[in-house]
């Protein structure tokens, strides 16, 4: 397989990242959706609202205390339609791909890095005969990759993450990253190297179970269809076969992403104390202050995405394996 599995996989990955920024876009901005509630004012003496209210008893002066006067809802949670529909009146209709340098870069160094070891793992453990690899080896080999490409490609998915999330900040509190060479060496003056590292720990998580959920249950789909003769091995079956490992490796990853995205975009200024002390802390503070549901916030642009990124990616994939055959 060799270099050939890495430029495979990795144009295959470019042409689905691009395709489907949009939807992960939307993704992002759901993911991030009620992660600043206002706090509730606090209550206030009567006296200092209607001084008629207040009272004294016998033992001396006493205050009453009243709720506040106007509580502030927590903004209404909009699903994907009607967040993709805000983003094109507000933003234009450009929004809608801020940040798809960071994807091509991110597809470049995380993707190609996974697909690649992972085809190299799969070939040197397959068995000689069948070429065929247990279901337990292409869990470990996307494991492997996943982990390997998520600390690779770390930087530019930190940048895609941002320029994403951009447009739903005040304008004040924006960014503004040209691209993704500019957030990258932004990121560095200012923050740190080590920002470009931040959430590194849940990218290489999250890769690691989207790696092997998603390209081993492909092949394992994929070699179940094709030993029963269900379909022919073309376009059906690998369409068929990537929609499943596409909803497999949304399920298994949302919670996982829903941190990750909200660690990266997290804003540390110096003084002051970041939102998150770190992976945990920002899952407990998400889950007590929203819910357990909320790590799946995202999850139907994510499906919407994931599985159209997975049939994409597979299809070209299996398309660029022809074309290469040759080579």
């Amino acid at each position: 397989m060799g270099v050939k599995g890495f430029v495979e996989g990795g144009i295959a990955s470019i042409v689905a990242g691009c395709s489907t920024h949009p939807l992960d876009l939307i993704k992002v901005r759901m993911q991030l959706q009620g992660e600043k509630g206002l706090p509730a004012p606090a209550p206030q003496p009567i006296h200092s609202l209607r001084p008629a209210f207040a009272f004294h008893s016998h033992s001396g002066s006493a205050t009453m205390l009243a709720p506040p006067p106007h509580v502030v809802a927590p903004p209404p949670r909009v699903g994907p339609i009607s967040v993709g529909v805000k983003i094109f009146q507000t933003e234009g209709v450009a929004a809608l791909f801020s940040g798809v340098s960071a994807t091509v870069l991110r597809q470049t160094l995380y993707s190609t890095t996974r697909m690649g070891l992972y085809e190299v793992l799969k070939t040197k453990w397959a068995d000689p005969g069948s070429g065929n690899l247990p279901l337990g080896q292409k869990l470990l080999a996307g494991l492997i990759a996943g982990g390997v490409g998520a600390a690779v490609g770390n930087p530019a998915d930190v940048a895609m993450v941002r320029m994403q999330a951009d447009g739903r900040l005040p304008a004040a509190q924006r960014r503004n990253y040209k691209n993704v060479v500019d957030a990258i060496s932004r990121m560095a003056k200012q923050e740190g190297v080590t920002s470009l590292w931040r959430g590194s720990g849940l990218t290489v998580n999250r890769a690691m179970i989207v790696t092997a959920s998603q390209l081993a249950s492909y092949d394992q789909i994929k070699e179940a269809i094709l030993e029963r003769h269900v379909m022919a091995d073309g376009l059906g079956t690998h369409v068929t076969a990537s929609f499943a490992a596409g909803f497999v490796a949304s399920v298994a990853s949302n919670p996982v992403d829903v941190i990750k995205t909200r660690v990266m975009n997290m804003k540390v200024e110096a003084g002051r104390e970041a939102p998150y002390s770190g992976a945990l802390d920002c899952a407990l503070k998400t889950v007590r202050a929203e819910g357990p549901m909320a790590l799946y916030k995202g999850f139907i642009p994510t499906i919407s995405r994931q599985g159209p990124f997975t049939v994409v990616l597979f299809v070209t994939l299996e398309q660029l394996r022809k074309v290469f055959k040759e080579f």
